[in-house]
């Protein structure tokens, strides 16, 4: 297993939850077409994702694509950053980039009647009860007419989160002190192999 896997079950999906935003990929005879969109998850009892859960909008090109061809890339790009030697008394340390990035496989599914239930689906993961659709009052049901929601299932995931895993300790300790207090040095201590110890001594 590669250094830079997630550590415990359930830690991408925890990364997508947070993240939300995810970038759709189609390509077809006339190349590729990419569209940032918030997203959902299903998982698993172990936490692994299995299904992620949509809307376009019905003028998107993605739409008669995934209809043709419903194979697509979607990515979650999370914290990431430069880190210069200046943060590191390391003699001799390199610069490097930190980050976390989630890539799924998919096959997608158009489910045409299905646009309420996927845009309620996401205020609720948004609001948590605060607020809802009718408080748009006639406007809401034109804006549903208007998307296709989708259900994309995983045929395949890859999780790279390249958060320091392969500094010794004081050398971490200097990256996320330089960091502070930023979700990527939230992203490296959550990470760490040692969360509890590093948080002792902080």
């Amino acid at each position: 297993m590669s250094r830079y896997a997630p550590r415990r079950p359930g830690d991408v999906a925890r990364f997508v939850r947070r993240e939300v935003l995810g970038l759709v990929t189609t390509h077809d005879a006339d190349g590729f077409i990419s569209t940032p969109l918030p997203l959902l998850v299903e998982t698993d009892d172990a936490g692994t994702i299995h299904t992620i859960i949509g809307h376009f909008a019905r003028a998107n090109p993605h739409v008669p694509r995934v209809e043709a061809t419903p194979r697509a890339l979607v990515s979650f790009m999370g914290p990431h950053g430069y880190i210069g030697p200046a943060a590191v008394s390391k003699p001799g340390w390199a610069p490097s980039w930190n980050y976390q990035l989630a890539q799924f496989e998919v096959d997608i599914t158009l489910e045409q009647d299905q646009g309420d239930a996927a845009i309620r689906a996401l205020v609720e993961a948004m609001e948590g009860g605060a607020w809802e659709p009718e408080q748009m009052g006639e406007r809401y049901a034109r804006l549903v007419a208007h998307v296709v929601a989708f259900r994309a299932r995983v045929v395949h995931q890859i999780a790279r989160f390249k958060l320091g895993q392969d500094e010794d300790r004081a050398t971490f300790h200097e990256i996320v002190g330089a960091l502070g207090d930023s979700p990527l040095a939230r992203a490296m201590i959550e990470q760490a192999g040692d969360v509890d110890a590093f948080v002792a001594e902080s």
